[in-house]
């Protein structure tokens, strides 16, 4: 019986593992859960699960997940101090789906328990890719990817030499705004930015998802995951959703990965590897797809990109301050407090202030460090947008 827990639990990507888990309940056993603000499902999923600990990352709901589980036999722990107790406790197997970098502590702790770590917090690699691949290779974990694209590249490339890879090509929906007049943007509402056309996912990353913001963060995923420079990642819209990735070799081949837009495949994958088994996810029917769709991504519509490439060549930390810089744009997004096209450019912003620290984003990659950026880059956002953007 393998030992897992599952941080972030409550949200899109928990939920899915959950699902995959009591599908098999016998073959696991839950060392711990996590989640924020659904006290009610965490506390559904943790008697149904039998799990050993329920963790609320916000020291306020505890009395209310406390009562929730009374008599359950499961114990209760709330915020920051808990996440990370609960990283350490001894496990075979961690989900790391908290969303942002409030992630990355909780997965460099079950790390250093030498656990498998599925990673479908994207933002850990992104702030502190070299730390977070530094502590798995010091304690003997095993860091998984867990976002459909990465998967799949990972899938493409067992049994191949990264030394033939001539390129990583990684597909985008192209959001809910892909067919919008560009000046139509700047206008765009919550609730338009919180509509996925192929995948049911959580708000933040669906809004991140339309402006190219989330695809952005993949690239410099892709990049510290694989070793691979970033003038051989490239990105492709492609509407459907299907083909997840392709990795082009050498000899001219490309080799794609397909699946149906359900995340449940890389979990599925990341749960079970090395080996593969049946998963409950459509099988496509290739013949009544008809065709599969592909085009460049207008970098007007999309300015995250150009973004997530020069933070790639000026390197250092820049990483974390695009990040910090990015989740909190999205949350005055979604406190109405800009535009949805306000987001990249108070990025921008921040970035062009924090490229002349070179003394801070040339600083050693510590957990204090890119935690001290991401605060200096959510608080000269929030001085970006109280100047004015439009």
């Amino acid at each position: 019986m393998r030992k897992i827990s599952i941080f972030g639990a409550t949200g899109s990507i928990g939920q899915s593992t959950i699902d995959l888990i009591r599908r098999d309940p016998a073959a696991y056993d839950v060392v711990a859960l996590t989640g924020g603000g659904n006290i009610a499902q965490l506390a559904r999923d943790a008697i149904a699960l039998n799990a050993d600990l329920a963790v609320t990352a916000y020291d306020e709901n505890l009395p209310q997940l406390r009562d929730a589980l009374a008599d359950s036999g499961v114990a209760v722990a709330a915020g920051q101090a808990a996440l990370i107790e609960a990283a350490a406790r001894p496990a075979d197997w961690v989900m790391s789906a908290i969303v942002g970098a409030a992630g990355l502590a909780p997965g460099l702790k079950a790390l250093e328990q030498g656990a498998t770590l599925a990673l479908a917090n994207k933002e850990s690699l992104v702030c502190a890719g070299k730390l977070l691949l530094e502590t798995a290779a010091r304690y003997g974990a095993r860091l998984l990817p867990v976002d459909s694209e990465h998967s799949a590249v990972f899938q493409g490339l067992v049994g191949e030499d990264i030394e033939a890879v001539e390129r990583i090509i990684i597909t985008a929906s192209g959001g809910a705004f892909r067919d919008w007049p560009l000046a139509d943007l700047k206008n765009a509402t919550l609730a338009q930015a919180s509509s996925h056309p192929n995948w049911d996912m959580g708000q933040r990353i669906t809004i991140d998802s339309a402006s190219m913001f989330n695809k952005a963060l993949e690239v410099i995923e892709t990049r510290e995951y694989f070793g691979v420079s970033p003038d051989r990642i490239e990105v492709l819209v492609h509407p459907e959703s299907m083909v997840h990735a392709l990795v082009g070799f050498n000899d001219g081949a490309l080799m794609a990965h397909l699946g149906a837009p359900d995340m449940r495949h890389a979990i599925g994958y990341a749960l079970h590897w090395p080996q593969r088994r049946d998963l409950p996810v459509a099988r496509l029917d290739l013949a009544a797809i008809g065709q599969l769709n592909f085009a460049e991504p207008d970098p007007i519509r999309y300015p995250a990109l150009a973004q997530a490439y020069a933070v790639m060549e000026r390197g250092g930390m820049m990483g974390a301050a695009f990040n910090g810089a990015k989740e909190r744009a999205l949350d005055l997004f979604i406190a109405g407090r800009i535009g949805f096209t306000d987001m990249a450019e108070i990025t921008a912003r921040v970035l062009d202030q924090i490229e002349t620290q070179s003394g801070l984003i040339d600083s050693a990659m510590t957990l204090d460090n890119v935690s001290r950026i991401d605060h200096i880059a959510r608080n000269a956002a929030d001085a970006a947008a109280a100047t004015g953007i439009r």
